[in-house]
């Protein structure tokens, strides 16, 4: 099937800014009474530089015409928003089928569906021990739902790697008849910044996993309330973890 090139809406405004810069150029250069360059009337050297003026401004005004009416702009990377749990399970999904990260990508997905469940046993056990209009509620449900974003961020800082990572290039680049075209340190750079993709990735997963036994603590922590002394929910170790750990993640992002 031939080709239709698509016409770009905004390139005649700019040819014809383009083609107005030219003839001026022109103008200014062959008129007799500003440079003084003619063709055929003066030294030889003046006629060659007016015919290669002229030979230029004619290159320049079909390249540019090309460029701003025909060739088509250049390609947009899609704009993912991740808003909710179903966008965060699609986008891992994408990266799913690629081998060097299957286990990683498993594990994300599990360790979603180990969070909302912890996250329901935690609202389910407080809701038994608490008033939902009680301040020690509150104060638990608060912490409960910014761990949760921070479990959630560091999904979102997986999917945001994974989105430049390419894995089909570095497994080209790295094949034995491809090895031996490139320099050893060019190699080993490569090599580097693909670990350090992976890196990210299993650190991201790692900082979640331990979100997950906090949360395990947590639930511990308040089955045992009737037989500690605290005076205050925030005494609770696991509860002055977490928040700890999410107040050290709000510093960090600002």
């Amino acid at each position: 099937m031939e080709e239709v090139q698509i016409l770009n809406r905004s390139g005649p405004i700019k040819l014809l800014g383009l083609v107005a810069g030219v003839v001026i150029l022109n103008v200014a250069v062959l008129s007799p009474g500003l440079l003084g360059v003619e063709i055929g009337g003066g030294s030889a050297l003046e006629t060659a530089s007016g015919v290669t003026l002229l030979i230029i401004s004619l290159l320049v005004v079909l390249y540019g015409s090309y460029t701003l009416l025909f060739r088509p702009p250049a390609a947009k990377l899609p704009s993912v928003r991740f808003e909710t749990r179903e966008d965060y399970i699609s986008g891992l999904s994408r990266h799913r089928n690629v081998k060097v990260l299957k286990d990683d990508i498993s594990l994300a997905l599990d360790q979603m569906e180990r969070i909302d469940k912890k996250k329901a046993a935690l609202l389910q056990l407080l809701g038994r021990r608490f008033d939902p209009a009680e301040l020690s509620f509150r104060k638990f449900h608060s912490v409960i739902v910014e761990v949760e974003k921070l479990f959630y961020l560091n999904i979102r800082g997986i999917l945001n790697k994974l989105s430049v990572f390419d894995a089909a290039e570095f497994a080209r680049f790295s094949a034995s008849t491809a090895s031996s075209r490139f320099s050893s340190s060019l190699i080993q750079q490569k090599t580097a910044l693909y670990h350090e993709y992976l890196s990210y990735v299993k650190g991201s997963l790692g900082a979640n996993e331990e979100i997950l036994l906090k949360l395990d603590q947590l639930l511990l922590e308040i089955t045992e309330l009737g037989s500690s002394d605290y005076t205050n929910v925030e005494e609770m170790p696991c509860m002055q973890e977490l928040t700890a750990l999410i107040g050290q993640t709000k510093l960090y992002q600002q």
